[in-house]
């Protein structure tokens, strides 16, 4: 039996024990960009519980579990440290109230978060982190019939975690072609060995701050833009719980996304309030009266409201920073995540109310989104993530808000998130304004300047650290010699004839000169066809973010 004293340390050592191998889960990466976070976000995210576990004295099992996990939620920073956040959220809801707990408790309670990881993630791919956790719950549940033994129990688990991190190149060609396994893979395993370490032999590995990330938390530029929304009617209703009917609302979840997405389920004991996007309203409306009354329901064709908005509008007055609780008192605000001055000045312009610090040089944590979204006086709080690896971690706040609606817009670059908002319609509802906003997103092109972080072979081509690389819509495709050549020979494939805008984005490292030199060649070449402007972002990584409209 493992008591509650030996979990606080076995979390704390397995917290320890990922800080210090952070530099190694980083180096994984797989592509030239400087996008090696992994390590470095588990580690911020796990250190999170232990920092808060360190307060705790008692000796109940269930009580750690849930301490690490409240801790791990507020922490949780990237997919990869948001995945992490959920697998122990499963440990706090599998052994809640338990003193002590045994294999099979713990078993059980691993399950509950590997199903609701692969919930969470939109599109969940085998060869990752989940497939590691997957395997090694399967694993522990097998052991536990056999021998409800703690220790033999979660030595099966690490056994299999790390049998499944083996198996993650032959999964994921990718991985298998760059050599390596997967990076939150090894990050779980890694934590899973720490806490080994204290069930084994009572020891808590220590705490190492020696090991520095030279190029941290910097989100994956290659990946792919590949999220459509595709369905019409915004539908939207309140259900009045029947006391007398014990149906599970994670049954009308499970449902709506059978005929559905960005599905929104949030329950208490007296009401069921629902979101989802689909083509057959009626059938969701069905479902929700199998629960009790529908209280109230709202149903918008978010297509036409597109085709109808209003394509120029002046944005709401931007609002000073501030990061104190702000009761809601206006319809409508906006949280932005986005990194360097100019860039979050750009965004207050727009009419963000605050600006939170990160992007590709630091994935911010859900609880620094949270409390931005407590920090904007707005019953509806719309957020604009603006970066793959920071989506995921801005949805885990939808729960944990109660006094206001907050709706993410997942838009993955700067760009996206500038035209997301010059397309907001205050006419209309927050959920319209998400399909309005991310379809505007989805039109605009990215351009993004910046350096090989290490030697590569990338989409056929050999790349050395230090090359300028520059990637169109998140695909690698030009090597050169300087950021200027990178950003124009870019829009050179990127502008067509219905281009319209070009927008030029300065990085930090761009002094005036070189950004006057590619401003007047952008206007040399294509100044005739389209409206061109030169912003200084002073953005940290890339050199040049391209905006093509």
């Amino acid at each position: 039996m493992i008591n509650g004293e030996m979990l606080k340390q076995a979390i704390i050592s397995g917290a320890h024990n990922i800080s210090a191998q952070k530099n190694h889960i980083n180096d994984l990466n797989i592509f030239p960009v400087p996008d090696g976070d992994t390590g470095t976000n588990m580690s911020m995210t796990v250190m999170a519980a232990a920092k808060a576990l360190e307060e705790y004295d008692g000796t109940n099992a269930g009580e750690v579990a849930e301490i690490a996990a409240k801790a791990m939620l507020r922490g949780a920073r990237g997919n990869s440290g948001v995945i992490t956040s959920i697998l122990f959220r499963g440990f706090g809801q599998g052994l809640k109230d338990m003193e002590e707990v045994n294999g099979k408790n713990i078993a059980a309670a691993l399950g509950i978060g590997v199903d609701a990881a692969y919930k969470a993630v939109t599109k969940p791919a085998e060869g990752t982190i989940l497939t590691v956790a997957r395997m090694a719950y399967e694993a522990g549940v097998e052991a536990s019939k056999e021998n409800h033994d703690a220790l033999a129990v979660w030595q099966t688990i690490v056994n299999k975690a790390n049998d499944a991190l083996a198996l993650t190149p032959e999964l994921l060609p990718v991985l298998k072609k760059a050599g390596v396994v997967d990076a939150g893979g090894k990050g779980l395993c890694t934590i899973f060995e720490g806490m080994l370490a204290t069930f084994k032999d009572g020891e808590v590995i220590p705490y190492d701050e020696s090991p520095e990330v030279t190029v941290d938390n910097f989100d994956s530029a290659a990946a792919e833009f590949d999220d459509d929304i595709e369905f019409t009617y915004c539908t939207e209703f309140i259900v009045g719980r029947d006391p007398e009917i014990e149906t599970d609302p994670e049954e009308l979840r499970d449902f709506l996304k059978t005929i559905g997405d960005c599905v929104v389920v949030v329950n208490d004991d007296e009401i069921i309030k629902v979101h989802v996007h689909t083509e057959i309203p009626g059938n969701a409306l069905s479902k929700g009266l199998e629960f009790g009354q529908l209280l109230t329901v709202k149903v918008e064709n978010m297509k036409e409201q597109h085709k109808n908005a209003k394509k120029s509008r002046k944005p709401p007055k931007a609002k000073p920073e501030a990061l104190t609780f702000a009761e809601p008192t206006e319809q409508f605000g906006f949280v932005a995540v986005a990194a360097g001055e100019g860039v979050k000045n750009l965004f207050m312009e727009l009419g963000c109310t605050h600006v939170v610090s990160g992007g590709q040089s630091m994935n911010p944590s859900t609880d620094d989104i949270y409390e931005a979204i407590l920090a904007t006086p707005a019953k509806n709080v719309i957020v604009l993530p603006n970066n793959k690896n920071i989506i995921l971690a801005a949805e885990q706040t939808i729960p944990m808000v109660n006094d206001r609606n907050v709706v993410i817009v997942p838009t993955r670059t700067i760009p996206q998130g500038m035209t997301a908002m010059l397309n907001f319609d205050p006419e209309i509802s927050a959920e319209s304004n998400a399909q309005l906003m991310i379809d505007a997103a989805h039109a605009v092109g990215t351009g993004l300047v910046t350096f090989a972080a290490r030697n590569s072979e990338f989409g056929g081509r050999k790349i050395k650290e230090g090359d300028i690389i520059a990637l169109e819509n998140g695909k690698l495709t030009i090597t050169e010699k300087s950021p200027v050549k990178a950003v124009v020979k870019l829009a050179k494939s990127m502008v067509t004839r219905d281009t319209a805008f070009l927008t030029l984005i300065a990085g930090e490292e761009i002094e005036e000169e070189d950004a006057q030199k590619a401003f007047d060649e952008l206007q040399d070449k294509f100044g005739s066809r389209c409206d061109i402007s030169l912003v200084r972002g002073d953005q940290p990584v890339y050199y040049f973010i391209l905006s093509v409209e």
